[in-house]
């Protein structure tokens, strides 16, 4: 048995389907992937998310701390504003990706990857013993649950909870009271849909959850949350990110400090400026034949990159993937095929992301 949520309970007698996720037994499906994912697009999906890693860094030294781990800019941030950013290694490549939610002039709050949490918690703490001043880092994440509400209806059904982020821009935060409970809500999410990303205290969990789904939203697993990411264009770490990607290879050059100062500076901003060998593309496959991760990418007959994601798009109805190809034949329209299993199978590149909501 993996580590366990506080909602464990509460998903298993809803009939959640549980698979080892990074050392935690996660719901991959309830009713069933396709299901849940057509319902995260059209009404309100919740998701257990407490196999995901927070960090809390708060005094002096935490913004110079995170502005040399973090390679997005975060000085200029203001209290109650959330951003996307990458941790990296010396030579560019992606250690984790991260989301930062700054919280005062020297606090900040930090979500991390599941399989990444243990390896930047034990990096940062060092960094931290390190430093004259005193800084408290925080491990949240048993104390701390992360549930996420996802999709169209996700704010008026908050909002008649009497959890009102309609005023929220995306990308911000702002911490209220629900039956005398803390409640965090952070718009942002991972569906490619409007929704929030709830904290509350793990001892409150279960409650909280309950109080959503009897408000109308529909239990989801981890498998439609991948689904619906992979359609949005989103990376995930161990597909699209890992120790053998750049954030300019990877398409995220918009979380780059321009002006450096962050580890993995000078190999990030000198491929940011001569453009990387290769890059992150979308594939479109012309018959049902799906991607996987690992299959091979195929130019002429000889292999020319890899998947990293692909499902058959709910969404869209046809096959998906994304892959890592040279820059040369990453243009929008170039016609690839992919190796499946034997099976050589027709591709087009097309524009990331797959599906955006009318906004």
């Amino acid at each position: 048995m993996g580590h366990q949520t506080g909602l464990f309970e509460a998903q298993r007698v809803r009939g959640g389907r549980f698979i080892d996720f990074n050392g935690w037994d996660m719901p991959v499906q309830f009713a069933g992937i396709t299901q849940e994912h057509q319902t995260v697009r059209t009404a309100c999906g919740i998701f257990d998310l407490g196999h995901m890693g927070r960090l809390h860094l708060d005094g002096p030294g935490s913004l110079d701390l995170l502005s040399r781990q973090v390679c997005r800019p975060l000085r200029d941030m203001k209290p109650g504003q959330v951003r996307y950013g990458l941790v990296l290694a010396e030579d560019g490549t992606v250690e984790d990706d991260v989301l930062v939610s700054r919280e005062g002039e020297q606090a900040f709050h930090v979500v991390v990857n599941a399989g990444n949490h243990q390896k930047i918690l034990a990096r940062w703490q060092v960094l931290a013993g390190k430093l004259l001043t005193k800084l408290a880092l925080t491990d949240l994440t048993l104390t701390q649950a992360m549930i996420a509400v996802q999709g169209p209806a996700a704010a008026g059904l908050l909002a008649g909870m009497g959890l009102d982020g309609r005023h929220l821009k995306y990308y911000a935060f702002v911490d209220l009271q629900w039956s005398g409970i803390n409640v965090r809500l952070s718009r942002t999410g991972y569906t490619g849909e409007d929704g929030f990303e709830c904290f509350v205290p793990a001892a409150n969990a279960a409650q909280f959850y309950e109080a959503v789904v009897a408000a109308g939203a529909v239990p989801c697993g981890l498998g439609c949350r991948d689904t619906l990411r992979l359609e949005a264009g989103m990376p995930l770490y161990g597909h699209e990110l890992d120790r053998t990607v750049t954030p300019v290879e990877a398409g995220l050059g918009f979380a780059v400090n321009k002006n450096g100062g962050f580890i993995g500076a000078e190999i990030v901003l000198a491929q940011l400026a001569a453009g990387p060998a290769r890059r992150l593309v979308g594939l479109r496959m012309t018959d049902k034949r799906v991607p996987r991760q690992g299959y091979a990418v195929v130019k002429d007959g000889a292999p020319v990159g890899i998947i990293t994601s692909g499902t058959l798009s709910p969404t869209l109805g046809v096959p998906i993937g994304m892959a890592f190809v040279p820059s040369a034949l990453s243009a929008v329209g170039t016609a690839l095929s992919v190796d499946v299993r034997g099976s050589v199978c027709a591709a087009e590149v097309v524009a990331l992301p797959f599906y955006k909501r009318a906004k």
